[in-house]
């Protein structure tokens, strides 16, 4: 028995190729760019330290540590 019921331009055929690819690029698209917006709000908003003297030092030499004092 012979398939007679051959639709190339239906869902399971090349539209449906064509729907598929554009939604995972649009996706893509979509989460690159809340990816770089996040990283932009991040590097506007760095980490802050409240109280330098609290920070807790690991190892036994105090001049392996550097201390950088605040710029303000």
């Amino acid at each position: 028995m012979e398939n007679t019921n051959r639709c190339v331009f239906s869902l399971s055929g090349v539209s449906g190729m064509l729907i598929a690819t554009v939604l995972l690029i649009a996706i893509l698209v979509g989460l690159t760019i809340w990816g770089v917006k996040t990283q932009q709000n991040v590097m506007q908003a760095p980490y802050s330290l409240e109280n330098v003297t609290q920070v807790k030092e690991f190892g036994s030499k105090k001049s392996e540590h550097i201390l950088i004092k605040d710029r303000k």
